[in-house]
């Protein structure tokens, strides 16, 4: 276990560092922040004061030079527009998305597994056909469409739920949170579900296709000989199972759901890094549109790592071949 973790641990620091130049580069070639920032009437001598001060008279080789050297030390730069350090910007918009995110992600997992359960232990029925008809339109609708039906409907028609914001919030430990409030819980009903419905159509669709392949093998049979009950079957026996490809495929798409977060947080107006990013796009605020993508890699790696880890735990077969 020892040997393939220093392994991905390795993968990870090259992969990071591939990343922070293709980002660098890549966000640092588009546009001229000072034709946003400075103010139209400067004078030339203002407006050389002003880019020498963000730096951007520099070479670009020596804005990255610049750039690694201080994000070794845990420094991403300043934000241009705020002036404050883009890392902290970041971490103050975080907690909200990982909330938003871990909601979503518990709500496809909840509903998820036992509607593919249902729909794979009642195969070509009315059921199973309804239940495979909704996952469809949940890969198939585009989620900006989806989010504003849901608003629509909930807000607008029904007025039960809030149309956006994040609602009242309460300080945990430092951290704050929605999930502590009536309102704030309101507030995160439709963004996390939203959010959640791709990832709860590709739940439903593992889990059927793995109770599919596991009810006919022999274990199953040698099960129901010995005369268990088909509901110790099913959580024992099955469910076990199918779990090793839904941890793995869901533990990626959580970081794919905290980075595509900028969809839903952008239609619902929910303060997260998702929105901080596309604000800061509209900015040409480059130091914090580089840390966002870099936060959002670096989660990517550790997601992708401890993935690896269950996986390896659910499936020793994994970590024996690596290892060789």
């Amino acid at each position: 276990m020892t040997v393939f973790i220093l392994r991905r641990l390795l993968q990870s620091v090259g992969v990071l560092f591939a990343t922070s130049i293709i980002v660098f580069l890549g966000v640092f070639a588009i546009g001229n922040p000072a034709d946003i920032l400075i103010a139209a009437d400067a004078t030339q001598a203002e407006r050389q004061a002003a880019i020498v001060s963000l730096g951007l008279d520099r070479p670009l080789l020596e804005q990255y030079w610049i750039f690694l050297s201080n994000a070794l030390q845990g420094d991403l730069g300043r934000s241009f527009v705020f002036n404050q350090p883009a890392i902290g910007l970041i971490l103050a918009r975080l907690p909200a998305t990982l909330e938003l995110a871990l909601v979503a992600l518990f709500i496809a997992l909840a509903a998820g597994i036992p509607l593919g359960l249902i729909a794979g232990l009642k195969p070509q029925t009315i059921v199973d056909e309804t239940i495979m008809t909704g996952s469809i339109l949940g890969f198939s609708l585009p989620n900006f469409w989806q989010g504003m039906m849901l608003i629509m409907i909930f807000s607008v028609w029904l007025g039960w739920l809030p149309a956006g914001g994040r609602g009242e919030t309460v300080q945990v430990l430092g951290i704050t949170t929605s999930l502590l409030s009536w309102d704030g819980i309101a507030h995160l009903i439709l963004p996390a579900t939203n959010l959640a419905l791709f990832n709860l159509a590709l739940v439903i669709r593992l889990t059927r296709t793995g109770v599919r392949e596991i009810m006919p093998l022999d274990f199953i049979k040698f099960a129901r000989a010995k005369g268990l009950t088909e509901h110790r079957i099913v959580l024992v026996h099955v469910l076990k199972n199918i779990m090793i490809p839904v941890v793995t495929v869901v533990g990626m798409e959580f970081g794919s759901i905290i980075a595509f977060a900028v969809v839903t947080e952008t239609i619902f107006s929910w303060p997260g890094i998702g929105k901080l990013l596309i604000d800061s796009i509209m900015l040409l605020d480059r130091p914090v549109v580089v840390s966002y993508l870099l936060v959002v890699v670096f989660m990517f790696i550790v997601i992708n790592l401890l993935v690896d880890i269950a996986y390896s735990l659910l499936d020793p077969r994994i970590r024996l071949r690596d290892s060789q």
